[in-house]
């Protein structure tokens, strides 16, 4: 028993953390999966968050807890990987998906699997180690990655807040409206909050949430930076075609591909 347990265990951590082939079109694989999944749970949430047939979402919850018994088996430490963020996030997902067979098919369980798109950031690993290109942009894709995990997730949590509580606020698309135009300070007034909890809502995504929207758009938009340490002065951001050090004027000597535009 022990003996098959281990074999298990050898074979699935090849398969998640090798560099075989088949490792890694087996991870490629995944990756595919949680982006089609991903788009599938926001479109399903904008067009129909009250649908009544849920023989996809127990296919996909199947799926996806075959794919978290297998890395936690795979894990080093298997209660580290329990404990986990995107372990919890995966689990939260997989009851978001069950739950209609045993509860009411509550409309905010399906905008809750907006939690799957934590998972988009194994695939900034996959592609780091794959994709020279991926490379000399990641500061920027992961910059787009995160802003829109942001606005996903802000979105769920005012559908989930408002959808009963707000008569202009009737599905996903609607949340997602107004937190675009409140995050990027157009507020156009045709959708607003009549309550007192979307009030203080709408202040805490104003306060905290315009600043970080507007950071993650300048991150996006402004010229990408090379990660060199200064040897000097430990300045680790410089312009890709740097000679001198802008804080200390060190000759520096950044390595590149050829290929900085």
């Amino acid at each position: 028993m022990a003996a098959d347990k281990m074999a298990a265990q050898t074979f699935l951590r090849q398969l998640y953390y090798g560099h075989t082939v088949k490792a890694r079109i087996f991870r490629y694989a995944l990756l595919f999966f949680d982006l089609v999944t991903i788009g599938y749970f926001i479109v399903s949430s904008m067009i129909d968050p009250n649908r009544t047939h849920h023989e996809l979402d127990y296919v996909i919850a199947a799926v996806l807890t075959l794919d978290f018994v297998a890395r936690l088996i795979a894990a080093a430490r298997p209660g580290r990987y329990l404990f986990s963020f995107t372990s919890f996030a995966d689990l939260v997902v997989i009851f978001s998906l069950v739950a209609p067979a045993f509860l009411e098919n509550f409309a905010f369980l399906r905008v809750v699997r907006m939690l799957r798109l934590m998972r988009s950031y194994h695939l900034l690993k996959e592609l780091r180690e794959a994709s020279s290109w991926f490379r000399r942009n990641e500061e920027i894709l992961q910059s787009g990655i995160n802003l829109m995990v942001f606005i996903f997730v802000v979105t769920a949590v005012v559908f989930v807040v408002e959808h009963d509580l707000n008569e202009n606020i009737n599905n996903y698309l609607d949340a997602l409206y107004f937190t675009v135009t409140t995050l990027t300070t157009t507020g156009y007034g045709d959708i607003t909050m009549s309550d007192s909890v979307g009030r203080l809502m709408t202040v805490l995504i104003m306060i905290f949430g315009v600043a970080l929207f507007l950071r993650l758009v300048q991150t996006i938009f402004r010229p990408a930076k090379a990660h060199y340490p200064c040897p000097d002065c430990g300045l680790s951001r410089h312009d890709p075609d740097a000679v001198h050090c802008k804080h200390c004027g060190r000759v520096l000597n950044i390595p590149t591909e050829g290929t900085w535009e």
